[in-house]
């Protein structure tokens, strides 16, 4: 069995306990909280202890999962953990994944430790899907479309603004961009062109609203670059209309092989939970992680360097039968 930790329980946390619960080959021995333990409400029986407790695991989890949010924990937090442990986080802030990636094999490297970092579905499994359109078609190109759906770093990041309560953040793809690379147009588009950002923020008492729009509007590699359209609501109102996490996405290349020969490729993903599914991701890495480390790879990974045969549970002869 590989035992598995959870450092963080919010959304992603609990898609997290649910995908371990329902691997086979998984132990969870553990949730780290920076909460009072005792608050927490788990979907298991599994122990829940302070976070400030966790080196005394070091030698008794195979498999550390992040679950903190991009906008500020995991910059610090994965090349801490990946001292003592071998972990598998999420991070998505796109622009920064080169930084953590040297940040964090740095802190592996001299500790024997394997970890995988930007797993979940973009990046994760929508990046393993651009590389193989772009290798396939080189003479095209491609485009990554989120939503209509949550997402949970965007929301993460608002809720980090002084005077937020909670937040719901809703990527929306602009049909008419879709539409026109569905039909092989190939147009130059840019981040504002493709999609619509729409938030819901609750405010903490006298926070002023002028102040909170202004800092979703400027955040850099999260709304700086996009239509942001902010809605203040009170938190009934985000309770009961913005309870679901549901979310999405296409990864489209249009190209050619030889003149007037043109091809698409597209990848899609409908998705009730986000937080479920992408756990589901993080666990199945989190299963290659354990066995890279057996095999003493050490060193920071992304998805581009995991086999495929890594995260399933079946054996290779197996995978040979039934699914080649």
């Amino acid at each position: 069995m590989i035992r598995i930790g959870i450092c963080g329980y919010g959304n992603l946390g609990r898609g997290v306990e649910a995908a371990c619960l329902a691997a086979k080959d998984m132990e969870l021995i553990a949730v780290f909280t920076r909460r009072n333990p005792e608050d927490l409400k788990l979907n298991s029986t599994t122990p829940v202890y302070s976070i400030s407790e966790i080196a005394d695991f070091k030698d008794k989890i195979d498999v550390l999962v992040l679950c903190g949010g991009s906008a500020t924990d995991l910059p610090k937090q994965t090349p801490d953990l990946a001292k003592h442990f071998n972990v598998v986080d999420s991070f998505d802030t796109h622009a920064q994944i080169s930084h953590h990636f040297d940040e964090v094999n740095k802190s592996v490297l001299g500790n024997d430790r394997v970890a995988i970092i930007s797993t979940g579905w973009d990046p994760g499994l929508f990046s393993l899907n651009r590389i193989y359109m772009e290798s396939i078609l080189p003479m095209g190109k491609d485009y990554t479309f989120w939503g209509k759906g949550v997402s949970q770093g965007h929301s993460d990041a608002i809720r980090r603004i002084p005077g937020v309560l909670d937040a719901r953040q809703y990527t929306i793809p602009k049909e008419e961009a879709l539409e026109a690379v569905r039909k092989g147009k190939e147009p130059e588009l840019t981040a504002r062109d493709k999609h619509l950002r729409e938030c819901f923020v609750v405010l903490k008492e006298n926070a002023n609203p002028k102040e909170v729009e202004h800092a979703i509007q400027t955040m850099p590699n999260y709304f700086a670059d996009y239509d942001t359209i902010v809605h203040f609501i009170t938190k009934e109102e985000l309770d009961k209309n913005h309870k679901g996490i549901p979310h999405g996405g296409f990864v489209i290349r249009t190209g050619k092989t030889s003149a007037g020969v043109n091809h698409k490729i597209e990848y899609s993903l409908t998705l009730d939970s986000n937080p479920e599914f992408t756990g589901s991701v993080m666990v199945a890495y989190a299963r290659a992680c354990y066995r890279l480390y057996k095999e003493k790879q050490y060193g920071c990974k992304t998805v581009f360097d995991i086999a495929p045969k890594y995260l399933s549970i079946d054996s290779y002869e197996a995978l040979l039968k039934h699914l080649l």
